[in-house]
């Protein structure tokens, strides 16, 4: 098998770490929260580093006005494993196909979904952030309470760490890898559409 048939086949493989592995996560620090808050982000669900992380989110978010997270009402939970299978039937695809156009097609599509999902990703941070219920209990005038896309961020007294976990950097290195298989293709390759 030639070196970037391995490779997007691997490319594929790795994401399915994705099924195992949270994608992001997102940990909230403060003096009453030593060791911090972890919520994590699962292709199909919402988590945490222990059983009542959600539930310890929901109970913040509603003394500042933040609606309360229901995974159920998501609805990107739902379609994001097909999405991820998808690409890993394509990759296995590529492989056996093994024409230069299609590695392309496979790592432009993974981009550009890539792309979309870290928009919607901010989106929905923005909305929670932003669409407080002015009843609340606990009242910021010109606050915003949106996490960073990715980083840092000082919110009131807490900071807000927003970052790709386990399964994430798993899908970064499976993109990286599609990458170099892409790349390898067209370089040992002249003819178009070979």
């Amino acid at each position: 098998m030639t070196k970037p048939r391995t490779l997007i086949l691997l490319a594929g493989s790795l994401m399915a770490a994705l099924f195992i592995w949270p994608l992001w996560k997102i940990t909230l620090l403060a003096p009453q929260y030593p060791d911090g808050v972890h919520m994590h982000i699962y292709i199909d669900k919402i988590g945490g580093a222990t059983k009542g992380t959600l539930q310890n989110v929901n109970i913040l978010n509603h003394y500042i006005g933040m609606k309360a997270i229901t995974p159920e009402s998501i609805p990107e939970l739902k379609y994001m494993p097909p999405i991820v299978i998808l690409f890993m039937a394509l990759a296995l695809f590529v492989a056996f196909i093994d024409k230069k156009w299609m590695y392309w097609f496979w790592i432009i599509l993974l981009s550009i979904t890539l792309m979309i999902g870290l928009y919607d990703f901010y989106l929905w941070e923005y909305d929670y952030g932003h669409s407080l219920d002015p009843k609340a209990p606990m009242k910021f005038e010109g606050e915003s309470f949106q996490p960073p896309l990715i980083g840092r961020k000082e919110i009131i007294n807490f900071t807000a760490i927003s970052m790709p976990h386990i399964g994430g950097c798993f899908l970064i290195i499976s993109f990286l890898l599609g990458s170099f298989a892409t790349y390898i293709k067209s370089k040992s390759s002249t003819i178009i559409l070979s």
